[in-house]
């Protein structure tokens, strides 16, 4: 009698260096993530680069995973407290088909990601913008509170790069709004939460067109994320404004730096 798929996964699993390796990085992306509201796809990337996996294979095992981490971390924003509810309904509908359209283009590009000239025009948008909010965070702190304008359009640029590139919905959008102004924890929590949608929508697109495969990897990444979010967005709201526009400041920079280096070498 032929043994069930789920007890020769779990054989495979618990065998497999390459699980235990990325239950580490999950764990790790995911904190940074949840604490800034950005790095999960830049660290994980960066780990799954060494596989000589596709762009198109790499996209689709971070949203794949993503999908879980990102619903356990927006719970917990949302149970914390960190969520604004108005900028989320501004945010979510074209964040969802913006990710879906990149997905459907990086699978329809042969798994090959065609960046051109965007993907450099945003990597120096968002050095420029990670320098200016490490400046904001060493001038003092007024009482300003931005409102929520025109983000629609932002939101679908950063769905759109998330798939297309593998990430981008945090550096962009998050950085984005932080420095316009508005307040750090809810940003964090909010764009966190609206990041399930835009990888559910990522995901979906990405199985029905190309399927997912490195099932050792998402799992981990799975894994990893889950025991790392709750305890982020706990940490958020503890953490002062100032040092949590160095560290979403800091992660922008490296963010920007790491895609040139990519384009580019």
């Amino acid at each position: 009698m032929p043994r069930p798929a789920w007890a020769a996964l779990w054989k495979e699993l618990s065998t497999s260096t390459t699980f235990y390796q990325f239950v580490a990085v999950g764990f790790l992306a995911q904190l940074i993530d949840g604490l800034l509201g950005m790095g999960y796809g830049v660290i994980t990337a960066m780990s799954l680069t060494t596989l000589g996996m596709s762009p198109a294979a790499v996209s689709a095992s971070i949203h794949t995973a993503e999908m879980f981490t990102s619903g356990t971390a927006g719970y917990h924003h949302y149970r914390f407290g960190n969520v604004n509810r108005r900028l989320f309904k501004a945010i979510i509908i074209p964040g969802v088909l913006g990710a879906a359209g990149g997905a459907f283009v990086l699978a329809y590009a042969g798994g090959q990601s065609p960046g051109g000239w965007v993907r450099p025009v945003v990597a120096v948008y968002l050095l420029l913008l990670g320098l200016r909010i490490l400046s904001k965070a060493f001038q003092a702190q007024g009482a300003r509170r931005a409102k929520v304008r025109h983000v629609g359009w932002l939101a679908a640029a950063g769905g759109f790069l998330d798939s297309f590139g593998g990430g981008g919905w945090g550096p962009l959008v998050t950085s984005t709004l932080i420095a316009r102004g508005r307040t750090p924890q809810y940003v964090i929590g909010t764009v966190s939460l609206t990041e399930f949608f835009i990888t559910f929508a990522s995901s979906l697109t990405f199985v029905s067109l190309i399927g997912v495969s490195h099932w050792p990897v998402v799992l981990g990444l799975i894994v990893g994320g889950v025991l790392a979010a709750p305890l982020a967005a706990r940490l958020v709201g503890l953490i002062p404004v100032r040092w949590m526009l160095v560290g979403v400041g800091t992660m922008v920079i490296v963010w920007s730096l790491w895609r040139l280096h990519v384009l580019f070498t």
